[in-house]
């Protein structure tokens, strides 16, 4: 499986970006693939994840209603959007793979940076 995620950059607070990844040798019927980030000097915090079971998709607290993940199977790549962005969401966004939503990510990519600032 590799997964690269792309479209990080700087956004003011209250701002938006979209991030992507493109997962290629990714069995999408086994698999759930998500997001988790990590901000300096803060431990790693899942953000988003999608269930290959059923397809629902599983917010943090932090992000739901601001963060809406989707999935483009025929381009093998899965979308972050992120609107009314906020300083602590300033971190390196990881996409991965998942056994389940509710354990460890199994393997990542490489992140891209999102810095949210005035």
């Amino acid at each position: 499986v590799q997964l690269q995620a792309s479209g990080g950059g700087l956004a003011q607070p209250g701002g938006s970006l979209r991030l992507s990844c493109a997962a290629s040798r990714f069995t999408w019927d086994y698999y759930s693939i998500g997001w988790f980030r990590q901000a300096p000097g803060k431990e790693r915090e899942g953000v988003s994840c999608m269930s290959s079971s059923d397809g629902t998709t599983h917010d943090a607290d932090s992000v739901k209603g601001r963060f809406t993940f989707s999935r483009d199977k025929r381009r093998n790549t899965v979308y972050l959007q992120m609107n009314r962005l906020k300083p602590e969401d300033t971190a390196v966004y990881f996409c991965a793979a998942y056994v389940s939503c509710n354990g460890p990510p199994l393997g990542w990519g490489q992140g891209t940076l999102v810095t949210v600032s005035s």
